[in-house]
């Protein structure tokens, strides 16, 4: 237990994730530990608790803290946090009824605050940016695949498409259709496996719809225009963004980096076969020094009004995001995806200072309840 001077002095903040009967808790523990590390270089008390013990009602709340490394997590009692950083790590147990319950009762809590407390819907996301001036011009046009005549209709409007499931995270389940009507095969949809895709060609729209149709299994998903992505060596890439709320509670850019398409993939996500690039690097090369400048900084502009946007939209509390902006052949900007449980960014001057932005929001949070 944590000595009442210990829990008088120090701000508290918990980790929410779901229970594992075997391995006690699920999600990333090397970044839990590095959350909890610098939580307690910066003053704080951090600890990892499960939505089934979390008790709202009551103190102490049995939760988990490391031993001397990651791989070691022994079971302790905490006091209630005042603020809860939401980490639930898949969609299917944050729809759990018990779980949903939780993270509603946490919204309603007078003592405490939960920020992120749900995954984004992609649907949803671009309903949300069409609904400003500023942010609809950076969303490709974007329909629900809803059966043969919206594809064909997609078709019609943009020879270019691709198919992302509504709920996908990291790239899983992504299709890339090009419609070529000089080839005998005009239809050409390729799938997206872990790290190569297979092509499907065929002459008829209705075999193609047969395919796609095998492919979803029933799951939602979005028809969006392809986009003609500046690209080195024939790899097209992309830029990930991190924006996070600093200590006054504003959005703000914790760092920007580049992840570019594998060879045989068609998407740039690292798990698919992307790799991870320097856009202050790579830019340069495609669009010369002054260019890039110009683009960096649309690119901070673009995201902290997308997060803005976002957050005015969900009628919730966030505190942080990443995001995919695509910059095309001719320098111009587009919105892709952003996701409310940001994965860890590898470059590590963008992680440090991630890390450290968690408790700068956190501050804040816990100084103006």
């Amino acid at each position: 237990m944590i000595s009442r001077h210990e829990e008088d002095a120090k701000p508290v903040v918990a980790i929410l994730t779901m229970h594992d009967s075997i391995r006690m808790f699920r999600g990333n523990r090397q970044n839990f530990y590095e959350i909890i590390k610098t939580g307690k270089e910066m003053g704080y008390l951090v600890y990892v608790v499960t939505a089934r013990d979390l008790k709202l009602d009551s103190s102490p709340v049995r939760g988990f803290l490391p031993g001397s490394d990651p791989h070691t997590w022994e079971q302790r009692l905490f006091p209630l946090p005042r603020v809860i950083y939401n980490r639930i790590p898949y969609r299917e147990d944050e729809m759990k009824q018990p779980v949903r319950r939780k993270i509603e009762a946490c919204l309603r809590h007078p003592n405490l605050d939960i920020y992120n407390p749900y995954f984004f819907n992609k649907w949803q996301l671009f309903g949300w940016l069409n609904k400003s001036r500023l942010t609809r011009k950076l969303a490709p046009m974007t329909k629900r695949l809803k059966g043969l005549p919206s594809l064909h209709d997609m078709v019609k409007r943009s020879p270019y498409l691709y198919l992302k499931p509504e709920e996908g995270k990291a790239g899983q389940g992504i299709m890339r259709l090009k419609c070529q009507k000089n080839k005998p095969l005009p239809y050409r949809l390729q799938i997206q496996n872990n790290k190569d895709s297979v092509t499907y060609k065929t002459a008829s729209l209705d075999r193609l719809w047969e395919r796609i149709s095998r492919e979803t299994k029933g799951e939602s998903y979005l028809l969006q225009q392809g986009i003609e992505l500046a690209s080195q060596h024939g790899r097209p890439f992309d830029l990930r963004i991190l924006v996070q709320k600093s200590e006054h509670g504003i959005w703000s850019i914790t760092g920007i980096g580049a992840r570019m398409a594998g060879a045989q993939s068609i998407t740039t996500h690292v798990p698919r076969g992307g790799t991870i690039e320097d856009p202050e690097k790579l830019l340069p090369v495609i669009f010369g020094t002054e260019q890039t400048a110009a683009i960096l900084n649309k690119v901070r502009s673009a995201a902290t009004h997308i997060a803005r946007q976002i957050e005015k939209g969900s009628r919730l509390s966030l505190g942080e995001m990443s995001m995919d902006l695509g910059v095309d052949t001719a320098g111009e900007l587009w919105f892709f995806e952003a996701n409310s449980r940001p994965m860890k960014f590898d470059e590590p001057a963008i992680r440090k200072r991630s890390l450290e932005r968690i408790f700068h929001y956190c501050g804040y949070l816990i100084g103006n309840k």
